[in-house]
């Protein structure tokens, strides 16, 4: 396969063809996969509204496939293609959401799991990337059938798509989601990402794993804690294997609530009301039990320590904030935000935070140091140097 590409600049086709990263025509030798496909779409402006939006302007291949812009948006949210529209929530990263399971109620745990976005409204990588591009917020076409005229606009995509999907890919009387050129589209960036571009498990952690980097003492401290049901309880959420499993996605793709506050400064953007709550689960079309209101999906904390801002709103700039909020349930010297120097709000959605798995022993400032120094060696080798940003 040929090599991914890791462009911090969105290339437009023309310009990728020019300077001879792919061809204007597939041959049998050099024919492209789905997957190399699929990076081309990912990068592409040409399915935004204004031609302005690709997938990698939120999901930055060289910023962990998330969106750091300096725009009006603070981070905090995404601008739209239209120069204006803001979203009400933070773009997770989408590194490691290959590993997630397709979005199903499991009757063992009571609890949903997997799915994408976060609140599992898409079923699987494929429908979620069926999303932003209709999304009026964010990419801004109106419908399925534009994005098909614009792939057609290219002699490029038309060769590839009719070899990939069948000759008559573009004649289908299907329209919408089900139109298979649509559909297409989405299968070919669901096979980008899951390669190893978005999930290389070649960081500090999974190198120590096959005995090729030694622990720092902070480091090792902040591993013991976080496999650790006597101290923190951080696995609880954040692992799906036994202690020091390889190719841990460090989430058990369920959702919580653990009393995360509105944003503030936010809500000051003006875009939203200024009693806006988000629902989290109950935003999803399948959930109507109101048990699951205000729970989102744990983030994998892979490459968590350069995926700022944090939780579903972006409330927290900082890695050591996140950790003292955990702590103020069971520390009662931990009662003010340092972010803010004020009391920590109160939750969003207080009545169904998970109030006993948040019970865990006190941390002082070391141990918080420690699972922070943790949760920077889950940082892939090629963002490392991103650490020094932070």
């Amino acid at each position: 396969m040929k090599k991914f590409l890791y462009l911090s600049i969105h290339l437009p086709l023309y310009l990728l063809i020019t300077i001879g990263l792919v061809g204007t025509q597939a041959s049998a030798e050099n024919a492209l996969t789905e997957a190399e496909l699929g990076q081309i779409l990912f990068l592409d402006t040409n399915f935004s509204a204004n031609r302005t939006m690709s997938c990698s302007t939120c999901h930055e291949p060289s910023k962990n496939f998330t969106d750091h812009r300096e725009n009006v948006g603070k981070k905090m949210v995404s601008l739209g293609d239209d120069g204006k529209s803001l979203g009400s929530r933070n773009t997770p990263m989408i590194s490691y959401a290959n590993t997630s399971p397709s979005f199903h109620f499991n009757k063992t745990l009571k609890e949903y799991v997997g799915g994408q976005f976060l609140d599992g409204r898409a079923n699987t990588l494929t429908d979620q990337a069926m999303g932003p591009p209709l999304n009026l917020v964010e990419m801004g076409l109106p419908h399925a059938s534009m994005l098909v005229k614009r792939l057609q606009e290219n002699p490029f995509y038309v060769t590839n798509f009719e070899r990939l999907y069948g000759d008559k890919v573009f004649e289908s009387t299907e329209t919408g989601t089900k139109s298979p050129a649509f559909n297409g589209f989405a299968r070919a960036i669901e096979a980008f990402e899951k390669t190893n571009a978005f999930s290389s498990y070649d960081s500090k952690y999974d190198r120590f794993l096959k005995g090729e980097y030694d622990l720092t003492l902070l480091e090792d401290l902040g591993r013991t804690l976080f496999f650790s049901n006597n101290n923190v309880n951080c696995n609880s959420c954040h692992s799906l294997k036994v202690e020091d499993s390889k190719r841990e996605p460090f989430t058990n793709h369920q959702y919580r609530n653990i009393g995360v506050p509105s944003n503030q400064q936010l809500l000051a953007l003006g875009h939203l009301k200024a009693d806006f709550i988000d629902h989290g689960l109950l935003e999803n079309p399948a959930v109507d039990d109101p048990k699951f209101d205000g729970k989102f999906k744990n983030p994998s904390l892979r490459n968590v320590a350069v995926s700022a801002p944090y939780m579903h709103n972006g409330v927290f700039k900082e890695l050591r904030t996140v950790m003292a909020f955990y702590d103020h349930y069971n520390n009662s010297e931990r009662t003010i935000n340092p972010e803010t120097g004020k009391p920590w709000r109160s939750p969003e959605v207080p009545k169904t935070v998970n109030k006993e798995e948040l019970t865990a022993q006190a941390l002082t400032d070391r141990k918080i140091a420690a699972l922070v120094a943790f949760m920077k060696i889950l940082t892939d080798k090629r963002f490392e140097p991103l650490l020094t940003t932070q």
